[in-house]
């Protein structure tokens, strides 16, 4: 496993979408083996953060990736999905073929974006679908595979309205997978809990306690308990708070704002209380976490 520090401070840059000419605009898909041509023998360890989807499945080797401090290992049959923002660091590419999917967020019809909620915060990167669905994702990737590298160069308005649709297809049936209400999603406590999770992605910065969530959506604090339970397994005070400890760490990651700037931005009444709060949810402080931030390569494959 190859370390080296990074810098206290240094912002995590963006990267934003770049496709080579002649593709389609917003879209681009290309295997583990063109990634490693074109990273020119460098392994892409250093963490970003992008601007655009990234959809990796593998047909052989193993592949760990780190998705917002956490890592995750990548098998043939299971799909990891990166969403825009989230921090990204690739693993050692040399054991590992595959296919990667890259897409801008406005490149999907409306429709398939509100059906996709592909910009939910608090699905599970890793897939690992099982029977039918893993057989459906692989033809899906196939397909899609197929007729992308059909529309090179492209010379058709009916090829990109294809790779659409056939996109459109592949993601909706990922985020079948990936919601994290499970099989609650059409029931009463699933309605409920999605909607819980929209208005905290909107209020976590200013909205802490889950009886002002209760009142903002007209329904009573154990009803949100009891769906919140039954979708993610916590309770909404821990969903809550999980979900602003996520934005101190990229905060921290990602920007030059000191400990109390974080603080502030995330609704803390001073820095103690900041402090305090980022020292309960991982067992650091913002600054020792800041300076243990480490360029990790996720290591290789055994």
């Amino acid at each position: 496993m190859v370390k080296s520090r990074l810098a206290t401070g240094r912002a995590i840059p963006r990267v934003p979408f770049s496709a080579p000419i002649g593709t389609p605009a917003g879209a681009e898909l290309l295997s583990i083996s063109e990634l490693r041509s074109r990273s020119r023998g460098r392994t892409l360890s250093v963490p970003l953060r992008p601007t655009f989807h990234h959809i990796i499945t593998l047909s052989s080797g193993v592949l760990r990736q780190i998705v917002d401090f956490n890592e995750y290992t990548v098998r043939p049959g299971s799909w990891l999905w990166v969403r825009p923002g989230q921090v990204h660091q690739w693993g050692d590419m040399r054991r590992a073929e595959g296919t990667l999917i890259l897409f801008e967020p406005d490149f999907l019809d409306s429709a398939t974006v509100k059906l996709a909620a592909r910009s939910d915060a608090y699905a599970s990167p890793l897939l690992v679908p099982l029977g039918e669905d893993r057989e459906s994702l692989r033809l899906a990737a196939e397909h899609l595979n197929q007729e992308f590298r059909q529309a090179l160069p492209l010379s058709r308005e009916v090829a990109v309205a294809v790779l659409h649709h056939l996109l459109a297809a592949l993601v909706l049936r990922l985020s079948d997978l990936s919601g994290p209400e499970g099989s609650t999603a059409h029931s009463h406590l699933g309605e409920v809990f999605v909607r819980f999770r929209e208005m905290v992605e909107r209020d976590f910065k200013t909205v802490r306690r889950v009886e002002d969530y209760a009142e903002l959506l007209a329904y009573s604090p154990r009803t949100i308990s009891r769906a919140t339970i039954e979708a993610v397994g916590v309770g909404p005070k821990e969903f809550i708070d999980g979900r602003v400890l996520l934005e101190a760490k990229r905060l921290l990651a990602h920007t030059d704002l000191t400990a109390a700037q974080i603080g502030d931005e995330l609704g803390f009444s001073d820095a103690t209380n900041f402090g305090k709060f980022f020292r309960r949810g991982t067992g650091n402080s913002p600054i020792d976490f800041r300076n243990g931030l480490q360029d990790e390569h996720p290591g290789d494959a055994n």
